[in-house]
C-alpha cells in the first residue's frame, strides 16, 4: 500500500497537479486498500473536516489579514527606515538593515512571503545602486525573510502546534532566540561580504534623523508588543492577539497613516480569502492523509526499518532536521509539516525529547528549505516579484543557506537557545 501512495503522489506531482491533489488522492488509494472500498468514506472527509476545526486555526487568517494590510500600508518602510537611520551607515549596513528588516517586519507578519514583497521591493534597488551585487542581494532578502518563520507569529508554528498538541504561545516565546541569532549570523556575513567587495557605505543619518525615524515606526513596533507582550503577559492568547493585531493594522493605516481607503477592503480580503483557503484546503488534505498513514502505522514501519527509534534523541533529532530539510526543498512547508510531523510522533514520544525544541527545528528547516533550490517556494516568490530569472535567484543562496544549516547544528548542540525564553516565560 505504502508503494501505491508514494508512486501516484510523485506520478501526480510530475504532471504538474498542485500538491492538495497527489495527497488527497494517496489518501482515498490508501482508504481504498484498508477497507476494501468506499463504503466508509464521510470516515476520511470527517477526518479533513477535523483537522480544520481546532480554534487555534482562527490565529491563521487573522496574521495573514493583518500582514496583507500592513504590506499595503506604510508600516514595513517606516520599520525600515528606522532601521536604515541606525546602521545604514557602517560598513555592510545596508545589508544589515535588509535582514533587520526582514526581521522585524516578520514580528509583524508572520509570513516569509509577505516579507520578500514587503521589504524586498524597497530596499533591492537601493543595495544595487550601493554596489551590492544583485545575486548576493536576491539571496539575503529570501533568506533572511525565512527569519519570519521563527520570530513569532508564525503560521508553520500555529500548524506544527495544531499537529502536534503542542502550546502556541510557547512556541512562539522559543522561536525569539533563534530568531535572532541567525539575524546575528547573518549581519556577520553581511559586513564579511561587504568589507571584502569593498562596498561603499551610506551617510550618516543625524540623531534628529534617527529621532524623527524611531517616532515614525513607534506605532508599527506595536505589533511585537501586542503579539509577544500579550501573550507573555497572559493577556491574550494566540489567537486573541493574532485578532487584536487585525484591529491594530485597521486602526493604524486607516485612521492612523490614512494610507489606505475604504475601496482597498475588498482588494485586501479577497487576497487574505484565497490564501487562507489555500491554507486550509492544505491542512484538511493533510490531516486526511495523516490519519490513513497513522491508521495503517506506516510511521512506525518507516522508523523501524530505519533504525531512528534506536538513534537516541540527538539521532532523532538529526533526522528530522534532514528529512524536513530535503522534503521543504520539493513541496511547501505547511504540507510538509502536515505530512511529516505525525511519522515522526512515536520516536519524539519514546525519546522524550521536549516538542517545543522539535518544533522549533522543525520551523527552522522548513524556513531554510522555503529558500533552497531545486523548489524553495520564496524562490519563486522572489522571481515573480523582482523578475529575474532562476539561475540569478539562486547563485547567491548557498552562504546563507550554510549559515541557517549551522543554527540549526547550534540548536541541537545547546537546546537553551530556544528554550531559554520559553522557560523564563511558561515554567
Amino acid at each position: 500500500m505504502t508503494t501505491i501512495m508514494v508512486v501516484t503522489m510523485i506520478a501526480l506531482l510530475l504532471l504538474g497537479f498542485p500538491m492538495m491533489v497527489p495527497l488527497i488522492a494517496a489518501a482515498i488509494i490508501g482508504f481504498y486498500m484498508m477497507f476494501d472500498g468506499f463504503g466508509q468514506m464521510d470516515t476520511l472527509i470527517q477526518q479533513m473536516m477535523a483537522g480544520i476545526r481546532p480554534a487555534s486555526l482562527i490565529a491563521v487568517p487573522m496574521f495573514i489579514l493583518a500582514a496583507d494590510i500592513m504590506t499595503r500600508g506604510q508600516s514595513a518602510n517606516r520599520l525600515i527606515d528606522m532601521v536604515m537611520a541606525f546602521i545604514g551607515h557602517i560598513k555592510g549596513g545596508l545589508a544589515v538593515s535588509t535582514a533587520a528588516s526582514c526581521t522585524l517586519f516578520g514580528a509583524v507578519s508572520g509570513s516569509t512571503q509577505a516579507t520578500v514583497v514587503a521589504v524586498g521591493s524597497p530596499l533591492r534597488p537601493k543595495m544595487l545602486k550601493a554596489g551590492y551585487s544583485d545575486s548576493f542581494t536576491l539571496a539575503l532578502i529570501i533568506n533572511a525573510s525565512d527569519i519570519a518563520f521563527l520570530i513569532p507569529p508564525s503560521i508553520g508554528m500555529i500548524i506544527y502546534g495544531v499537529i502536534s498538541g503542542t502550546s502556541i504561545g510557547e512556541l512562539f516565546i522559543a522561536g525569539i532566540g533563534p530568531g535572532l541569532l541567525i539575524l546575528l549570523m547573518f549581519s556577520a556575513y553581511c559586513v564579511v561580504y561587504a568589507v571584502v567587495k569593498d562596498v561603499p557605505t551610506e551617510a550618516r543619518a543625524s540623531w534628529k534623523e534617527r529621532g524623527m525615524a524611531v517616532q515614525r515606526a513607534l506605532w508599527p513596533m506595536g505589533f511585537p508588543v501586542i503579539i509577544v507582550g500579550g501573550i507573555y503577559g497572559g493577556i491574550f492568547s494566540p489567537t486573541e492577539a493574532a485578532a487584536a493585531c487585525v484591529l491594530y493594522a485597521v486602526l493604524l493605516e486607516f485612521v492612523v497613516f490614512r494610507a489606505l481607503k475604504m475601496q482597498d477592503i475588498y482588494a485586501i480580503a479577497k487576497s487574505t480569502g484565497l490564501i487562507t483557503a489555500v491554507v486550509f484546503i492544505l491542512v484538511a488534505v493533510g490531516n486526511g492523509f495523516s490519519w490513513i498513514i497513522s491508521f495503517a502505522q506506516i510511521p512506525q514501519a518507516i522508523l523501524e526499518t530505519v533504525g531512528v527509534n534506536e538513534a537516541g534523541p540527538t539521532g532523532v533529532l538529526i533526522a528530522i532536521c534532514v528529512s524536513f530539510f530535503i522534503a521543504c526543498m520539493f513541496v511547501d512547508p505547511i504540507v510538509v509539516i502536515l505530512v511529516l510531523t505525525p511519522i515522526f510522533a512515536p520516536a519524539i514520544a519514546a525519546t522524550g525529547l521536549d516538542p517545543v525544541l522539535v518544533g522549533i527545528l522543525i520551523t527552522l528547516q522548513t524556513a531554510i528549505g522555503s529558500a533552497t533550490p531545486p523548489f524553495g517556494c520564496d524562490i519563486f516568490t522572489a522571481i515573480a516579484v523582482f523578475k529575474r530569472p532562476y539561475w540569478d535567484v539562486i547563485k547567491g543562496t548557498p552562504p546563507f543557506i550554510f549559515i541557517l544549516i549551522l543554527a540549526a547544528v547550534l540548536l541541537i548542540m545547546f537546546p537553551q537557545i530556544a528554550l531559554f525564553l520559553r522557560d523564563v516565560a511558561f515554567q
